[in-house]
């Protein structure tokens, strides 16, 4: 059985590229390979640019201020990036549905990932499953992959010092 693709992995990868952007193509392209993304190109200095400009738009996928805004947001990087389903099996390890055509470049391949992958994670957990960390002094985004759907920091550490920082504050009052 073939894993589908477009499932959390994608919208982890652009939380962490969006985080601590890629230095250069290795990086890029060994970051996707650690999520398990075959990409059928090699990744090229035009690609990095282009997931970056992505990210940029994705970015504000996160901070739409309500789900129509949200909604908004991403189906243009749908309309742009994603394609109607398909059976594949060009792996020769299964069948599985790609949302978008074969011989991509990496940007382009990258792209419809993360923009299906967002789709499936908003529609399936909650369109409030995307969000900026809470804490002050962060501006870090995270995706929400908990069970009960309550995240607010983008790491535990965050929301310790969060909960420290509202400790301490309500002591000296």
């Amino acid at each position: 059985m073939h894993i589908n693709p477009y499932g959390q992995d994608p919208v982890g990868l652009a939380v962490d590229l969006v985080n601590q952007p890629p230095e250069d193509t290795d990086d890029l392209a060994r970051r996707c390979a650690d999520v398990g993304f075959v990409l059928e190109r090699e990744v090229g200095a035009d690609d990095l640019a282009r997931v970056r400009a992505f990210l940029r738009e994705w970015t504000g996928v996160v901070d739409a201020a309500d789900p129509p805004e949200r909604a908004d947001r991403l189906n243009p990087l749908l309309v742009e990036f994603a394609s109607a389903p398909r059976l594949t099996d060009h792996t020769r390890d299964g069948w599985h549905l790609h949302y978008r055509p074969d011989d991509l470049p990496a940007h382009r391949q990258i792209a419809a990932l993360i923009a299906v992958g967002t789709a499936l994670h908003l529609t399936g957990r909650g369109m409030d499953r995307l969000g900026r960390c809470a804490a002050p002094d962060c501006d870090r985004v995270f995706a929400d992959f908990s069970r009960n759907g309550r995240q607010r920091y983008c790491s535990p550490a965050c929301g310790n010092r969060d909960a420290v920082r509202r400790h301490r504050a309500r002591r000296r009052a």
